[in-house]
């Protein structure tokens, strides 16, 4: 078994090899041309419900858009990746996608995701997130990925458990969103976690 510090991990700064490519999807760096697209699902309440932003107004989701336009590239512990979320066969953007490179040092990374809703019973949020996970085992060589939720986010906790991650923790009225305390709920996965479902496909 290698040790942490023996483990290959890719030359900074780390750019992936885009589009990430899954069986019906792309995932590319956002683009200025993504903002009609984002913007219909970032002004829709029920979105944004359990999330710490929105709804967006237009100025908001361009500014949104230009941000994410930007993060394409890790360099070093917090930087982050937000990727739109493609079907390939029709070139439709259904979401879009974070990866955060939390902790160089300690090989820790997070993840999150924000999908139209009109899309949904897909499974596009569910392989998106797999892609996600993906990379950072086996091209960052992280030790573990977590994700963190409101509480009664139950659509979200579902989704992370599809992908086999673990609920690890529940942090009682932490938050203040909207007027009121919310719970967060923590979820992650270990790098033996992942080989391990990997072995079983």
């Amino acid at each position: 078994m290698p040790t942490p510090s023996a483990l290959a991990t890719p030359s900074l700064p780390y750019t992936p090899d885009y589009p990430i490519r899954t069986e019906r999807l792309d995932l590319r760096p956002v683009t200025h041309d993504d903002f009609a697209a984002i913007h219909t699902y970032q002004r829709r309440p029920e979105v944004c419900r359990y999330l710490y932003w929105g709804p967006f107004d237009e100025a908001e989701s361009r500014a949104s858009v230009a941000t994410k336009s930007t993060r394409t590239t890790l360099r070093e512990s917090g930087d982050i990746l937000q990727l739109a979320v493609v079907v390939r066969e029709t070139g439709t953007l259904v979401g879009d996608v974070t990866f955060v490179w939390t902790s160089r040092e300690h090989r820790q990374g997070g993840i999150g995701y924000v999908f139209n809703p009109d899309h949904a019973g897909h499974g596009y949020a569910t392989e998106a997130g797999r892609a996600l996970l993906k990379l950072g085992f086996e091209e960052l060589q992280l030790h573990r990925i977590q994700a963190e939720l409101d509480g009664r986010n139950t659509a979200s906790a579902n989704l992370l458990e599809r992908l086999g991650m673990r609920r690890e923790g529940h942090l009682r009225e932490n938050e203040f969103l909207d007027g009121e305390w919310t719970d967060e709920v923590v979820y992650a996965m270990l790098a033996r976690e992942w080989r391990a479902q990997r072995e079983e496909q």
